[in-house]
């Protein structure tokens, strides 16, 4: 954690996660019960609110800076409130970015889409609070943000590929689809984008991939929009520009 040129760490597990909810839910107030579920899952101790209340005062000591005369973290029933201030998160930043994403994609501003998704991207740093995940409001979080970051990841390849950017992307789609086997669109883009590169019998293999994946995996067959572009490349009869999403 760094404030200005001051960095800090914080080295007990449960005072982290701690303040990982609390910045997770940021401006709201979270009850002292949900805080000892987040710290204690189903297991809290006999003296769970007691502790509690020592690791806040931890935290409000960590947290208060000589200019602002207080600790950001606020006693408010039924429980704590964490005030931002002036200051912003990153997580702020990367639902901000994602909305005006979104925005532009439903206009069809392929290149701000494009870079608007990039800079939404730029901001992940791996796995969301990895060790910190159990709790409901951490776990809640971690989702949204995962869930969010695929999206921008679709939105960014429907933009480029519309930009005419299908070669470049050919290698990064091959990634995705091996990390995501069962997203289904990510697989559309890459046959896609093999097709717009005269790569017609890559095209056809990715579709007979997934094809097998899906079934073997959930006993399903491919979507209606992977099954007409695997017949259209059958035909050579795919569209010049991509499929809206």
């Amino acid at each position: 954690m760094t404030d200005g040129d001051d960095v800090f760490a914080i080295s007990a597990p449960k005072v982290e996660c701690l303040l990982a909810a609390m910045l997770v839910r940021a401006e709201d107030v979270i009850s002292t019960d949900q805080l000892c579920g987040e710290i204690w899952r189903d297991e809290p101790p006999r003296r769970a609110t007691a502790t509690l209340h020592v690791y806040i005062s931890q935290l409000r000591k960590l947290l208060k800076r000589a200019d602002r005369g207080r600790s950001p973290i606020v006693t408010r029933f039924p429980g704590y409130v964490l005030e931002l201030g002036e200051n912003t998160l990153d997580a702020h930043d990367f639902q901000r970015l994602a909305q005006q994403s979104r925005a532009a994609a439903r206009a069809g501003r392929h290149a701000e889409t494009s870079m608007l998704c990039g800079q939404v991207l730029s901001l992940w740093r791996g796995t969301v609070l990895g060790e910190l995940r159990g709790g409901a409001i951490v776990d809640e979080f971690a989702t949204w943000a995962e869930e969010t970051r695929l999206e921008c990841v679709e939105m960014r390849n429907e933009a480029d590929l519309a930009l005419g950017r299908h070669r470049e992307l050919v290698g990064p789609l091959y990634a995705l689809v091996a990390k995501h086997p069962l997203i289904e669109a990510f697989h559309r883009q890459l046959m896609l984008a093999l097709y717009r590169s005269d790569r017609r019998a890559d095209a056809l293999q990715a579709y007979h991939h997934v094809r097998s994946a899906l079934d073997r995996e959930l006993g399903i067959s491919p979507c209606r929009q992977l099954h007409e572009l695997h017949q259209a490349i059958l035909l050579d009869s795919a569209p010049a520009l991509p499929s809206a999403a």
